[in-house]
């Protein structure tokens, strides 16, 4: 149980605010590069409470700018995409993906108006599929070279979903792998080879037990957490016999993101990003270590249920998440369908936009949120008094973070910590582009 002062304070994230301060140090994921397709590439985007317009330009750079113009606050993001510049209706001014005003065509002829117009702007970069934006002051910190952003290309696959409740407790569901026995437990197994593009209906690696059966017959797993020089590790093992286990080792990237094992040989890189304080998106990167991924199959599975162009789901709080009490009789541990996001976000949800976690009673499955939680007002109080935070790279110390590895697999009971690390070196290589990218 926490104090509502730290629950402020962990949670609030608009201009000024603490944990505010905190992640606008950090890369925010704010698109899909597929959203910025089409004749028109201008999409508005709010994220940590404030509002911007993303467009690109003629040569596939991008530019995000504070969404009101600066003439007289009219929104940007109903501007005249023109060679790869955006003009505000209101009255014409152009700009460029650097804010740079072009051009004040209501001005008399020969005022240097523009001149001395600048839109504030903020760097965006591309990464696997997904567009990530600088909001806070100084020089941007260096990208981590974990996999899912030194894969190449055709061996990623990114997508967003929206849910409508704080970050805090949208991550947290990443942080909390006892969950997977019963929000995610399916009365009847499913046939591994129909399982691709979905999650815990598959094999773990080395086994040929559903992975489904596995997390239904043994939910009482045995969770160890350790912190690491990138956030945290989590080992989550379920003795299945004297000889064997099953076992998950997952990870948070600090401040916002997890890498958990999809199946044996794909990952999903997962970011909880701020709307603002009572709703956030998803972003993921899936990593494929086999075969280039199948996107159309992928994009396709996940439209069904978040649809563009917003990305928020067919089932909400509004029609009870899809519930069928006949489904939770017969097929489904929650009654809620097949689709796991849907399951994790009604645990999300439904909580209230922001969770009071002062009626909160934790247990021992609940020590990698115990952790996470220290870990994040630690780095918010050392923010305020202008301290660096975990995670803050330059480039020399981008380059040492690699993998992590995400392993979902049965082996030795008694041995599991080796065999995971021994897994994961198989699996790279194996991967036709692992090495190369190390």
């Amino acid at each position: 149980m926490i104090s509502r002062e730290q629950n402020e304070l962990m949670t609030r994230i608009g201009p000024g605010s603490p944990a505010g301060k905190l992640l606008r140090n950090y890369w925010q994921p704010i698109a899909l590069v597929d959203e910025l397709g089409g004749p028109r590439p201008v999409r508005p985007v709010t994220v940590l409470g404030e509002n911007y317009v993303l467009f690109r330009n003629a040569n596939n750079q991008y530019g995000l700018l504070d969404r009101n113009c600066p003439h007289r606050g009219a929104d940007l993001a109903y501007g005249r995409w023109e060679d790869g510049k955006l003009r505000c209706v209101f009255h014409g001014w152009l700009f460029d993906v650097e804010g740079k005003c072009l051009e004040t065509p209501a001005e008399p002829q020969g005022s240097r108006l523009c001149d001395h117009i600048r839109q504030r702007s903020y760097p965006v970069v591309e990464r696997s599929g997904i567009l990530f934006a600088w909001l806070g002051a100084g020089e941007p910190s260096a990208f981590p070279h974990f996999d899912c952003f030194t894969a190449p290309s055709d061996y990623t696959f990114a997508f967003k979903g929206y849910w409508d409740c704080n970050w805090l407790q949208a991550l947290e569901v990443g942080i909390d792998p006892a969950h997977a026995s019963f929000l995610h437990r399916y009365f009847e197994d499913e046939d591994p080879a129909a399982s691709y593009g979905k999650q815990f209906r598959g094999t773990p690696l080395d086994s040929d037990l559903p992975i489904s059966k596995v997390l239904r017959e043994f939910d009482r797993p045995e969770i160890s957490v350790a912190r690491t020089d990138y956030g945290m590790r989590l080992v989550t093992l379920r003795r299945i016999d004297d000889k064997v286990s099953h076992g998950r080792a997952t990870h948070i990237l600090f401040p916002q993101a997890f890498v958990i094992p999809m199946n044996a040989e794909m990952t999903i890189t997962q970011w909880h990003v701020p709307v603002d304080d009572h709703g956030c998106y998803w972003y993921s990167i899936f990593t494929s270590f086999t075969t280039p991924v199948d996107r159309k199959t992928m994009r396709e599975q996940r439209l069904k249920t978040y649809p563009a162009p917003d990305y928020k789901p067919i089932y909400n709080r509004s029609n009870q998440w899809g519930f069928d009490a006949t489904e939770q009789r017969k097929a489904t541990y929650t009654g809620m369908g097949f689709d796991i996001n849907i399951h994790d976000q009604f645990a999300c949800e439904s909580p209230g936009r922001i969770a009071d976690r002062t009626r909160e009673n934790l247990g021992s499955s609940d020590k990698g949120i115990v952790l996470y939680r220290r870990l994040l007002v630690d780095a918010i109080q050392k923010t305020a008094k202008g301290e660096k935070t975990m995670m803050m790279l330059d480039d020399d110390a981008a380059r040492a973070f690699t993998g992590p590895a995400a392993i979902d697999g049965i082996g030795p009971t008694g041995r599991w910590d080796e065999y995971w690390q021994e897994a994961d070196a198989a699996r790279r290589q194996r991967a036709p582009w692992a090495a190369k990218a190390a």
